[in-house]
């Protein structure tokens, strides 16, 4: 129970410390909203207009900062996220969800299907260590994952869509569909993620291989897998039930940090192939001088990777009886 306290106290603070950073970072930038607003109208815009403009973005002039602040974090922990600028007058709530579940499908998906493969890869390349599959297989991912992703992304692009033409060149789906649950439908938005889908999974899956390796390699020297073996238990069962299940859990926190970081996307995948993601639309807040989008972004960012970890934590207690003792 005392490790349960300590590990939702650092959440409270690090959450407050993250909304504090997140509330004075915008801020530097120079503008505001209100401004990049009146320089699209060329400054046909009154001073009334701009006043209330600045009110609608949370940047209010002759409020104090520290007004601005608190009234910031009323906002943020009552759902009152604010006007998006880059899409106004829409509401910055309706915005962000109507891109998050493309980011959810796209790079979420990918992410767990890149930790379950690397996992898998890693512990038999870890069992067994100087054959055939552990000379070939982990360099091979290691050197693709070594490539940026914008890079292996134009690649697929101009292979695979300019060149070759059996995939679309970007977008979520064709203009020309009309969003529903249909099976046409269903079948152009999976052709539209393929290659971004590929891109992430190719880049992000040497990473748990590697490491999963070397945990496994580390884990086979443990007593209790001596023990294991000198029971005559099978070898499928001490590679996953008993090597394998304590080599992942150093893996645990970095998987757990991925998936938070999910809810931004993969921000150049996203932007090479057009795809209507959180990823792209941050970028865009962010040239756009949103801060209201900005934000709201971020916040989610931080509130997922926080909430991970702290899963991912309480999944380590569950897994490894030893520290359960610890706690």
């Amino acid at each position: 129970m005392r490790y349960v306290t300590r590990r939702l106290g650092f959440f409270i603070v690090t959450l407050w410390a993250c909304l504090t950073i997140n509330f004075v970072l915008p801020r530097l930038m120079p503008g505001n909203p209100a401004e990049a607003m009146m320089a699209r109208y060329k400054g046909r815009i009154n001073g009334s207009a701009l006043k209330a403009l600045e009110i609608a973005f949370g940047v209010n002039s002759s409020q104090s900062s520290v007004h601005q602040y608190f009234t910031y974090l009323g906002d943020m922990l009552t759902g009152h996220f604010g006007t998006s600028l880059t899409f106004f007058p829409d509401p910055v709530s309706q915005v962000v969800f109507a891109a998050l579940p493309w980011t959810l499908g796209l790079v979420g998906l990918t992410t767990v299907l890149a930790f379950a493969a690397g996992t898998i890869v890693g512990i038999v390349a870890g069992w067994r260590r100087g054959s055939a599959l552990d000379s070939v297989m982990p360099p091979i991912f290691v050197i693709i994952s070594a490539f940026p992703y914008f890079f292996l992304a134009l690649m697929a692009l101009l292979l695979f869509s300019v060149t070759l033409g059996w995939f679309p060149q970007g977008f979520g789906y064709s203009n020309t569909d009309t969003a529903g649950w249909s099976w046409h439908f269903i079948g152009d938005v999976l052709s539209h993620a393929f290659l971004p889908a590929m891109v992430i999974l190719i880049t992000s899956i040497g990473g748990w291989v590697l490491t999963m390796r070397n945990n496994m390699i580390s884990t086979l020297s443990e007593d209790y897998v001596r023990m294991a073996r000198a029971k005559g238990l099978s070898p499928l069962r001490i590679m996953f039930a008993y090597a394998g299940r304590n080599a992942v859990l150093p893996n645990l926190t970095g998987f757990a940090m991925s998936l938070g970081f999910v809810v931004s996307g993969a921000i150049l995948v996203e932007y090479v192939f057009s795809y209507p993601g959180v990823g792209y639309m941050l970028l865009q807040a962010v040239e756009n001088e949103d801060f209201a989008l900005m934000q709201t972004l971020f916040l989610f960012i931080t509130v997922c990777v926080l909430t991970a970890v702290l899963l991912m934590d309480f999944a380590t207690i569950l897994l490894d009886p030893r520290t359960r003792t610890q706690a």
